[in-house]
């Protein structure tokens, strides 16, 4: 999938629709399946490629009915909508239609956890990455820059199972070339190994500031990258994850990277998923502790500072 010019200009869900009409000009199997969010987005793209971008419709359950009956017929479907449509609200059909019968589909979300918080709380999706963790194993890609969203898709659409992109209004200052499995070491340290995921690295990064601290940044977290935990754990098995949806919801995964070694784990994201306010966005991260201030102090707090 080639790099357009100027996507870092782009916000992450302009830079997903550049990159999908880039990748269904490239592969004749690939099918839009849309719930009428971003429809007149896709105008231009389904006039390019009749046919090939469905719009159902306000019927989020069908949108996933329908990506599996395409999956079937050889198809490689991809749905979108925000994030409590597409895995909240047709569970059962994504674990059911896709999950169960093994099909191959991309679900590409926005929204995130609370990116538009003046909708209310019917629009707002913490919980997803620990929903889609029941349902067994799935790539899972949160770019954190539109520089990085075109090539995470690419991983997506061409994989043999669920694939789930969580795209963001948040994103970092830069782009990093972290598009495979393997986290990247941004800074070393020997106190503790703090673990930046997608946008949530620029505040990491401040957050850590003065501190003897590992930081690793990666924007795919499933599969998880144990390998290059363990080598950066070489100098303290006190691990900080910083995740942009529900607090704690790759401790399982960290857990078992370690598993053979004493360690320590702290999980900071979405501690309370229903604040009953609206607000915007960087009040939600304050009020969750997600902001730079909040993470330091999480993280003085674990070191014992």
């Amino acid at each position: 999938m080639s790099e357009s010019g100027g996507i870092q200009d782009l916000t992450m869900r302009e830079a997903f629709y550049v990159a999908v009409e880039d990748w269904m000009a490239r592969d004749e199997t690939a099918v839009v399946v849309l719930a009428d969010i971003s429809a007149a987005a896709f105008a231009r793209v389904n006039l390019r490629f009749p046919g090939r971008v469905l719009n159902v419709g306000i019927r989020e359950q069908a949108a996933i009915g329908v990506a599996a009956g395409l999956s079937l017929e050889g198809y490689r479907p991809l749905v979108h909508t925000y994030a409590p449509f597409l895995i909240e609200r047709p569970f059962e059909m994504v674990k059911d239609d896709l999950f169960h019968q093994g099909l191959t589909a991309t679900l590409v979300s926005i929204g995130a956890s609370y990116d538009e918080p003046a909708y209310g709380r019917t629009h707002q999706c913490p919980e997803d990455i620990a929903l889609l963790d029941s349902l067994g194993t799935s790539e899972i890609f949160i770019p954190g820059h539109p520089e990085e969203v075109g090539p995470l898709l690419f991983r997506a659409v061409s994989g043999s199972s669920v694939s789930y992109v969580r795209l963001s209004t948040a994103q970092n200052s830069l782009a990093h070339r972290c598009y495979g499995p393997k986290m990247v070491t941004i800074k070393q340290g020997k106190r503790a190994v703090v673990v930046a995921v997608g946008p949530m690295l620029d505040s990491v990064l401040r957050a850590g500031r003065g501190l003897d601290v590992t930081i690793l940044y990666t924007t795919t977290i499933r599969p998880f990258d144990a390998i290059a935990l363990r080598s950066a754990a070489e100098f303290s098995t006190d691990v900080v994850i910083v995740e942009p949806y529900l607090a704690g919801s790759s401790i399982p995964v960290v857990e078992h990277a370690l598993r053979d070694v004493p360690h320590r784990i702290l999980g900071l994201g979405v501690h309370d998923r229903d604040l009953h306010r609206y607000g915007t966005r960087e009040e939600h991260d304050r009020a969750q502790g997600l902001d730079v201030e909040g993470i330091a102090a999480s993280i003085r707090a674990f070191l014992g500072m």
